[in-house]
């Protein structure tokens, strides 16, 4: 991959294709570049619950649905490329919204950026979490008023 490519490819699997879908990317890239990572290829797929259960069963040993999963190609970290693939449940977005009292826009942010920080190499288990959820909210912060992504 070219050192400052940005791309961000999206595809949808059992569910209809949200409006707001073209504007993933864009959103993406920001994050990106605020997170002061060289570069990104992510593929992100926007499916339903049987779908990222599925995911789910098989890489993580977790026969349920979740909200986001994260596959990176390769090992990443800070001042590298984020390449990878991140799976988001719309159903899952949607209960989220109403179990944390979020928009659509809100939350779907929450899991893109969460997504893009693990395909970056960060990790939350284990007590490691403060740093990567850190990040995660200073950056939803500092973009959230710039991209409007839910409807």
């Amino acid at each position: 991959m070219n050192a400052h490519a940005r791309r961000v490819e999206t595809a949808v699997s059992g569910v209809a294709a949200p409006r707001w879908r073209p504007r993933l990317s864009r959103f993406c890239r920001a994050v990106i570049d605020a997170a002061g990572f060289d570069g990104c290829e992510i593929s992100l797929l926007l499916c339903d619950d049987a779908r990222i259960a599925a995911l789910n069963a098989r890489y993580r040993a977790q026969n349920r649905p979740t909200d986001v999963l994260s596959f990176p190609r390769e090992e990443g970290g800070e001042g590298r490329d984020v390449t990878g693939d991140i799976a988001i449940s719309l159903p899952a977005v949607k209960r989220n919204m109403k179990a944390f009292g979020v928009t659509e826009d809100e939350e779907i942010k929450r899991l893109l950026v969460h997504g893009i920080l693990h395909l970056a190499g960060m990790d939350h288990g284990r007590g490691k979490g403060t740093k990567m959820l850190a990040l995660q909210e200073e950056l939803i912060g500092r973009l959230s008023d710039q991209f409007i992504i839910g409807e």
